[in-house]
């Protein structure tokens, strides 16, 4: 365990409590407690419907994320995607790469290894890292914004390590119909 090991400090607050990490108030709790959770709203309301629920909550999220790294660290561009990309894989979260990144088209593609969800899951025959897609057109839709661009994206998982014969998860960025400047 050392080449993904977090360089991020965690201050605890001795009044409150609070952890923060990178200026950011941060909650530290088990996988299975979060995914088991994940589960329970999956199965009282389909996996359809949290995935929907959780692409607007996630993309605004990554929005406020990246805008806030930008700033604390001083990065622009590709830099602030990529930094995204190392703190999401510090996390847990599993192992991101950036295998594609082409911020004024609005295009990116994002392995995904190791994902907490399938080792949870297991191999059940569907996509069930669907959380993330909001996150990475949030972090594009930011950036873009921020260097000038009028692009907005829209992400999609288009496999997962959960489906059979696959050992990775792939997500696609790209631009939403009308908003490609190029």
């Amino acid at each position: 365990m050392g080449t993904h090991a977090p360089e991020m400090p965690i201050q605890v607050d001795d009044e409150t409590g609070v952890w923060t990490t990178d200026a950011l108030p941060m909650l530290y709790v088990p996988r299975h407690f979060f995914i088991n959770n994940h589960r329970a709203i999956e199965d009282e309301i389909g996996a359809e419907r949290y995935a929907e629920i959780l692409y607007g909550a996630g993309y605004k999220s990554a929005w406020h994320w990246c805008e806030k790294e930008a700033e604390l660290h001083g990065l622009k561009g590709d830099e602030v995607f990529h930094h995204y990309m190392r703190r999401l894989s510090q996390r847990g979260w599993g192992l991101f790469g950036v295998e594609h990144l082409d911020i004024a088209r609005g295009k990116a593609r994002v392995r995904l290894d190791h994902s907490a969800f399938v080792y949870q899951y297991g191999k059940v025959g569907r996509k069930v890292d669907y959380m993330f897609t909001g996150w990475f057109a949030g972090a594009m839709d930011q950036i873009a914004e921020d260097l000038g661009y009028a692009v907005r994206t829209r992400a999609v998982q288009t496999q997962s390590a959960a489906e059979e014969g696959v050992d990775h998860g792939i997500f696609e960025v790209m631009p939403l119909a009308g908003a490609d400047p190029h």
